[in-house]
């Protein structure tokens, strides 16, 4: 879900790009979670392009970025590595310097004291002998006498004593030039990375536009590169592929705990029964109030399942009670669906009544827990329905050719 000020930083982001077209403009996550899920990343979205070819790299991930600008809900698009930070090259000629007496390492050594001082040469410390404290002392041109070019070059050298002073332009060529402003790395390997954020649509959705993208231009890889897909696309999935895979664990592991409960591989399967149509609920009260499927929702469906199941197994074991005690598996399950019917129904009522205000999003943040909430919800709807109507017939259809307790007393006798 898009940050509540990300309306308002789309309108003045326009504003700033119409008075400043060369400009870069980004906004950088501030709220706790979205710095929680990007892992310390300035960006949700990160595509890294990986490998030891820097020029080609850098055209890839133009040209993958361009095409990722039409992928609607994405914003905020930029190469986090520019190279086109401005460079001033100084070249020193070693012949006119040696010939009015200086090295190059005192030419060098004149320009970072003007530059940046002498505390990187010469450090230099004063006790104040009113305190006791000791500060450095650095010595450096004024920033405002190195307003131009022309001021670069009349930096004075007298790094040598004996040596007439001369400046800077007497015996060195300046040029313009750019590099790069920022040099990353992963795991060692070069690394260029694309930066993004979403607004007012899924992050589902952008990634998998992403994933098209990057496989329709695979061919035209830099030979040794690779893209690698990070920030929250890589959490999101990390997240889903866990939860999915937990849910589908924890009907397995609530089938086999009912299996050893009843001593049966078909009453445990008769329970579960209700669980597609729980999914069904959850999948369809998410469509209905245009919420996405998020790590909240998943949640929501495993804390579902177990209700669900929990009414499943009222109605089944007192089926089995009925039958004991001398029905038909017909008139069991019709006698459990009309005795169980109000203890499920109160059961999912207050789970459901209890869940109306997470589903609404009350409070501040309410917006984050809303889907687990709807989740429940939706998956209770269907399930309630499904226990009270279609594990009776179920029931009864697999336990039409059961014999009855006084049908084998009357074997025996």
């Amino acid at each position: 879900k898009h940050h509540p000020t990300a309306g308002y930083m789309g309108d003045l982001r326009r504003k700033v790009l119409a008075r400043f077209p060369s400009t870069t403009f980004y906004y950088l996550p501030t709220d706790i979670v979205s710095q929680i899920l990007n892992f310390g990343l300035p960006a949700p979205l990160d595509i890294q392009v990986v490998g030891n070819n820097i020029d080609s790299n850098r055209e890839y991930a133009e040209m993958l970025m361009a095409q990722m600008r039409h992928i609607a809900g994405i914003t905020d698009l930029r190469i986090q590595q520019p190279f086109n930070e401005p460079k001033l090259t100084v070249d020193v000629n070693r012949t006119l310097a040696q010939q009015v007496g200086y090295s190059e390492r005192d030419v060098a050594g004149d320009i970072l004291v003007a530059l940046s001082g002498s505390f990187q040469t010469t450090p230099t410390f004063w006790l104040n002998p009113r305190n006791g404290v000791s500060y450095n002392i650095a010595v450096q041109e004024p920033q405002y006498r190195l307003e131009s070019l022309q001021d670069l070059k009349n930096i004075p050298i007298t790094g040598n004593p004996n040596a007439p002073s001369q400046i800077l332009g007497n015996v060195s060529t300046i040029t313009r030039g750019e590099e790069e402003a920022t040099v990353s790395h992963y795991n060692v390997q070069p690394v260029i990375d694309i930066y993004g954020a979403v607004e007012n649509t899924g992050l589902g959705g952008v990634a998998t536009q992403i994933d098209k993208i990057v496989a329709n231009n695979k061919s035209t890889l830099p030979r040794g590169t690779q893209i690698i897909i990070r920030g929250q696309i890589e959490t999101m999935r990390a997240s889903f592929k866990g939860l999915v895979g937990g849910l589908f664990f924890s009907i397995l592991l609530v089938y086999l705990l009912i299996v050893v409960n009843f001593q049966s591989w078909l009453d445990p399967f008769i329970i579960i029964a209700a669980l597609p149509a729980a999914l069904t609920g959850i999948v369809w009260f998410l469509f209905l109030s245009a919420t996405r499927i998020s790590v909240p929702a998943l949640t929501g469906s495993i804390m579902c399942m177990g209700v669900a199941t929990a009414n499943s197994i009222l109605v089944v074991s007192f089926a089995k009670e009925q039958m004991d005690s001398g029905m038909n598996a017909t008139e069991a399950a019709i006698s459990a669906g009309f005795t169980r019917f109000r203890p499920v129904l109160m059961t999912a009522l207050a789970m459901i009544i209890g869940m109306v205000p997470m589903a609404i999003g009350l409070g501040d943040g309410g917006e984050q827990n809303a889907p687990l909430g709807r989740a429940v919800i939706g998956g209770l709807l269907l399930a309630t329905v499904a226990t009270l109507t279609f594990v009776p017939v179920f029931f009864s259809l697999m336990h039409r050719n059961d014999r009855l307790p006084q049908d084998i007393a009357a074997d025996v006798e």
